[in-house]
């Protein structure tokens, strides 16, 4: 049933139908109310003239002619004609609104010690008693007479009339839910950073301007990525120029070695940030998503890292051969960047050392499954108030975590590249010490 509870169009479509059912339902428990009265009166004029007609002929009939008259009627009318005993076992009528109503009439006319019975000496129909010179009888109708059964007619008129209900209903579920489908699928590619097509401007008034915003909206957001892209790559040419030649000048100038070293450390970190920018600038495309071993590519980042950096120590309890469909440069970067992090801010309390610990293994939950990796630090980790801004682009941690220096993107590049890659990212401070990076991307198998 979980098609039932996600679906718009099944939802819509058996909203409708069991509302234009109910309005059926309704209508025809109306009309039998409506109905009841004049159907009880009519019926009762005519059992009213069978007795009277049955009393007179029998009354007036001699002894041989009244076994063919009752045969007669029996045969003909379906009315049966036979002696009241004392003894007769008797199952009283249903008690509802119409039998009510149809005694009640009967009553009035026939006489109050009228008698009414749907089973007699166990025979089934709609016995009435009557009298003729004070000998009781019993007359019996068959039982359609009084509650007729539901005809061919009826039955395919009600199956005609639910048909064009349920088509109905399917092409009204159609017509509210294709937009919206089409708009959530656009929505949907558009997070993932792909050009969805543009949504047909058609159909009812407020479809139509709403796809002609989104679609507008769609050229305005791709007109802005590029000239985006143009504006940081003239920046990065336009800032990587002068920095070159300081780099030069300062190798060249007669400097104190501490000063050209410090120089030259600025000059580095002034490169690493126009990278961030560019990285978190770059355009959202998985046209070149492969299948990566991310076990093996995790691994291959924590060597050079631990190679290069002689106060870090990582700890790894990483799952072999998990393979998921990404793009290698960029979960490259995603996990230099988690390193970098936590070489800048999570710092042992000794402020000298660094210690990670970083995870990798199979996710399940219930027939999704991906692949989870975690990443934490002993460090001070992150003011509470500051958790949920940091994956913004810009922002840095205040307090402990804003003593280095950083442009704020490391985490925001983070969150985008998992994105793209359709993951999920959590990030918060450990009970016990440090700071926890988690994220959980999908499509994944083992080697």
């Amino acid at each position: 049933m979980e098609w039932l509870k996600s679906g718009l169009f099944w939802r819509t479509f058996f909203m409708l139908a069991a509302l234009v059912m109910a309005s059926m339902l309704l209508w025809f428990a109306s009309f039998r109310s409506l109905e009841r009265t004049p159907r009880a009166q009519q019926l009762s004029s005519q059992i009213v003239s069978i007795v009277t007609v049955s009393r007179a002929a029998l009354a007036h009939s001699t002894p041989e002619n009244r076994d063919a008259f009752l045969a007669t009627m029996a045969r003909n009318e379906g009315v049966r004609i036979t002696t009241l005993h004392r003894e007769d076992v008797t199952a009283a009528l249903d008690k509802n609104a119409f039998n009510t109503e149809l005694g009640s009439s009967l009553t009035q006319t026939l006489g109050a010690d009228t008698r009414f019975a749907r089973q007699v000496n166990g025979e089934t129909g709609f016995w009435i008693s009557f009298r003729i010179n004070d000998q009781p009888y019993w007359l019996r109708l068959d039982t359609e007479r009084i509650e007729p059964p539901i005809t061919v007619p009826v039955i395919s008129w009600a199956a005609a009339t639910l048909l064009l209900t349920l088509l109905g209903a399917v092409i009204i579920s159609k017509l509210i839910n294709d937009p919206l489908a089409q708009l959530s699928q656009a929505a949907y590619q558009i997070a993932q950073g792909k050009r969805p097509q543009p949504l047909p401007e058609r159909g009812p008034k407020e479809i139509r301007e709403t796809n002609t915003s989104f679609n507008s909206m769609v050229e305005d957001l791709a007109r802005i990525e590029t000239d985006r892209t143009i504006i940081l790559a003239g920046i990065s040419h336009d800032l990587r120029t002068p920095l070159a030649r300081m780099q030069l000048e300062v190798e060249m100038a007669d400097l104190d070695p501490q000063a050209r070293a410090g120089m030259q450390s600025d000059l580095v970190q002034m490169d690493a940030i126009i990278n961030q920018f560019l990285d978190y600038a770059k355009p959202l495309d998985n046209h070149d998503f492969e299948p990566v071993e991310i076990s093996e590519l995790l691994l291959q980042v924590i060597k050079d890292y631990a190679s290069r950096i002689s106060n870090l120590q990582i700890r790894t309890d990483i799952t072999p051969g998990l393979i998921i469909h990404g793009n290698e440069t960029e979960l490259h970067r995603l996990f230099s960047n988690l390193i970098e992090n936590a070489c800048r801010y999570g710092k042992n309390p000794d402020r000298q050392t660094v210690l990670m610990e970083v995870q990798c293994s199979i996710k399940k939950n219930g027939k999704k499954q991906g692949v989870l990796i975690s990443f934490r630090d002993y460090g001070d980790g992150a003011p509470d108030d500051d958790i949920n801004r940091l994956l913004r682009p810009f922002t840095r941690a205040d307090a402990s975590r804003s003593q280095a220096n950083g442009s704020g993107l490391g985490l925001a590049i983070v969150d985008r590249i998992i994105k793209r890659h359709r993951g999920r990212l959590r990030i918060y401070n450990h009970e016990h010490r440090g700071f926890v990076a988690v994220m959980i991307i999908p499509e994944y198998r083992s080697r």
